[in-house]
């Protein structure tokens, strides 16, 4: 092993070995290198005051060489800014506006110990470093029947683990805390757990309330106390679209402290909280230990970044950086939260409307982009063809029985029409069958 690698672990260890144990063999392996270009670069950056020749980009009369027709649709911005290699952990600037964002929408992570954000390319990459340190053969990674597919390229593929599933809702149409606790005790031979909670959730735009979500925390740290090493991922991909009266933070700040055996890390999207898709900025954020371990984490973090994708877009961290800093961030970003709110509460209206219960129910919705569709009488997979060939909509069919519809990118007054094609679509396909 590296000897910066095994320092690396050597803290880990120390400071608490049950974080140790949950590291993959990849984990255990990873480090970021301080003797090499990086270092070196950095060290001639604060000294070099004649010349610099370490890193490899190009200047030009002291700034970013740069071509004037890229600059002529950025000229907001100092060249200095949007055209050298952002740092592997992210620009400064941004990871501290992000950290200080994350304070102030999550009281509960106020006076825990938390580590400075981290900035990757975009959530994903957060999830797919998670994997890449904690993840391996064999482990289980702890789910509900309701996810996003990509965990299960992220996890499973790539990296061999079982992912292990739970019904979503309980027979109250509410978070399945027993389901999740049953999945998480069901480890103790193993002795660890991965378990990602995302909220909203992708595909049913469900968030639990505040007993559901007491709830789950007391199910970790059963399983905790039973001697599981559980690593609580809470993936925020949908952070802030909270639109009733769900949980109106991330659970990383409750679990951030729970037991020695639960570590919290918390993934956050500015992908989706500032409406920045193609941006690919995104943030992971270990909470809850040691400045030590913190540190530690931290290093290993960025030789999974180095030995991947070098270091995340810096015109994206400057245009993301530069909206948190804007005085008019807090009331654009409410507008759009209120139209956002307007649809979800239109389409709650009209599948309570009674217009449409012979041939579907809804799973519970109270957030984020999608709600999801239970059918009744018609394959999922067989209306989402019809759909798409008769009426010209696009909608996703999750197993047999579920459609999710994404609210979040039709026009509210678009929304009574889509889901009466959506009936009518239904309405064909058992006439068919009916012949």
């Amino acid at each position: 092993m590296n000897p910066l690698a095994q320092q690396l672990c050597d803290t880990i260890a120390q400071e608490n070995p049950h974080v140790y144990e949950m590291l993959s063999e990849l984990g255990k392996q990873m480090y970021f290198p301080k003797v090499g270009i990086l270092s070196q670069s950095a060290e001639a950056k604060a000294k070099a005051n004649k010349f610099n020749a370490t890193i490899g980009t190009a200047l030009e009369n002291g700034q970013p060489m740069h071509l004037k027709i890229i600059q002529d649709t950025l000229s907001a911005y100092n060249p200095k800014d949007i055209y050298e290699y952002a740092p592997p952990a992210g620009k400064p600037e941004l990871r501290a506006a992000w950290k200080a964002k994350m304070l102030e929408e999550n009281p509960s992570l106020q006076g825990k110990p938390l580590g400075m954000p981290i900035a990757t390319n975009a959530l994903t990459h957060g999830l797919s470093i998670v994997a890449d340190l904690f993840a391996g053969p064999g482990d289980a990674v702890i789910i509900p029947d309701k996810n996003w597919e990509n965990y299960e390229l992220t996890f499973g593929i790539r990296r061999g683990a079982e992912l292990v599933y739970y019904p979503l809702y309980n027979q109250q149409r509410k978070f399945n805390a027993d389901g999740l606790r049953s999945a998480l005790l069901a480890q103790k031979s193993k002795g660890k757990a991965i378990v990602v909670l995302n909220f909203p959730n992708n595909p049913t735009g469900y968030t639990p309330g505040p007993e559901e979500g007491s709830a789950i925390v007391a199910a970790i740290k059963e399983a905790a106390e039973a001697g599981i090493n559980v690593v609580a991922v809470t993936d925020d991909a949908y952070f802030g679209l909270f639109f009733e009266d769900s949980l109106h933070e991330s659970l990383a700040g409750k679990l951030s402290d729970l037991h020695p055996r639960v570590l919290s890390i918390k993934i956050d999207g500015a992908t989706k909280e500032e409406f920045v898709w193609g941006f690919r900025v995104g943030f992971i954020t270990y909470a809850g230990q040691s400045d030590a371990m913190l540190a530690a984490l931290e290093q290993k973090t960025m030789g999974i970044i180095r030995a991947t994708i070098s270091s995340g877009p810096h015109p994206s961290q400057t245009f993301v950086l530069h909206a948190l800093q804007s005085p008019e961030y807090k009331a654009q970003k409410q507008e759009k939260f209120e139209i956002m709110k307007g649809r979800a509460n239109k389409v709650k209206a009209l599948l309570d409307s009674g217009n449409f219960g012979d041939v579907w129910e809804y799973y519970p919705f109270n957030s984020g982009y999608f709600m999801c569709l239970k059918l009744k009488t018609v394959d999922a997979e067989s209306l989402r063809v019809h759909l798409l060939n008769k009426y010209g909509i696009g909608t996703i069919a999750l197993g047999q029985t579920d459609l999710r519809v994404a609210f979040s990118c039709i026009e509210e007054k678009d929304l009574q029409e889509l889901f009466e094609l959506i009936h009518q679509g239904v309405l064909d396909l058992d006439k068919v069958a009916s012949k």
